[in-house]
């Protein structure tokens, strides 16, 4: 099994906290799609994520060459995140959640009670239900779920989950396995602002859509906590090589958040200042 050196260059970000878990990476990968498990672990090793989403309904123990998914995960590294990708009632989801609980307990698995929610309202789109998702949200906070719930970049619909209960909102920067990366820059900004008001430290997740490491690390730059993304890394040609890329690109677009970047300007400005240049003249 391949090993690959943890990314932790100098000035490396603080860790994020979901829910009472301190993570150490602030990408969260996901295991569908990949072309063979092989390709998944390398990925997932490559990308340094200490958390991976699984479907629940969809994943099968094996494949069709009899290999188990969980052969491919090492449970001792990875805190699994279980989602409740392909249900489009609250009702399917909250059942689909609970048994993704169940599974995760029968592991030992600390992701035991937290879930990704994912509330769809229909097939073409993959866009999120939202009066399903706080419906969702409402019932399972009360089960005891930490809830990290998938949302549409609509910041009042962003709002509302939240009010549900949830442990994190994650806005889409645009649909799922689309590659357009974050689409509407200015509604995923009034989601944070939104979302932060009162608690600074709320974790706001940007999920979906992911093209390329550009797109996370603008997610990362606007002030995301986080990128959750698939499709990106597992259709990639190289998926582990993509899936470094990714890790490299959540850490550099944190760094250039914190830092504070200058201004968007319409006219030019010198680098060095015009004083002592020869044939100044000020005011000129």
């Amino acid at each position: 099994m391949p090993t690959t050196t943890p990314i932790a260059p100098a000035g490396t970000p603080a860790p994020l906290v979901i829910g009472g878990r301190t993570l150490s990476s602030r990408l969260i990968l996901g295991t569908g799609k990949y072309r063979s498990y092989t390709l998944m672990r390398d990925a997932l090793d490559a990308s340094s994520a200490e958390v991976i989403t699984v479907a629940v309904r969809r994943e099968r123990l094996y494949n069709d060459r009899n290999e188990s998914l969980l052969s491919f995960i090492d449970l001792a590294r990875y805190t699994i995140l279980p989602n409740t990708a392909g249900c489009f009632s609250a009702d399917d989801a909250v059942r689909v959640a609970r048994l993704g609980r169940d599974l995760l307990e029968q592991l030992g698995n600390p992701g035991a009670n937290w879930v990704k929610l994912e509330v769809l309202g229909d097939k073409k789109t993959l866009l999120p239900d939202p009066m399903g998702t706080v419906e969702a949200t409402r019932e399972l906070v009360k089960d005891g779920f930490q809830v990290l719930a998938y949302s549409s970049d609509d910041p009042i619909a962003a709002l509302r989950i939240k009010e549900a209960g949830a442990t994190s909102v994650m806005p889409a920067g645009s649909p799922i396995g689309s590659g357009q990366g974050i689409l509407n820059r200015c509604n995923i900004l009034l989601c944070m602002e939104l979302l932060k008001q009162g608690d600074a430290t709320y974790p706001v997740i940007v999920d979906a859509g992911v093209g390329g490491a550009s797109d996370v690390a603008i997610a990362m730059e606007l002030g995301a906590d986080g990128v959750l993304l698939n499709t990106a890394v597992a259709h990639a040609a190289d998926p582990a090589l993509m899936a470094r890329a990714m890790g490299h690109a959540c850490i550099a677009g944190r760094l250039s958040y914190l830092s504070g970047r200058i201004p968007r300007r319409l006219y030019a400005s010198a680098s060095s200042t015009w004083e002592g240049v020869i044939g100044y003249i000020p005011g000129e």
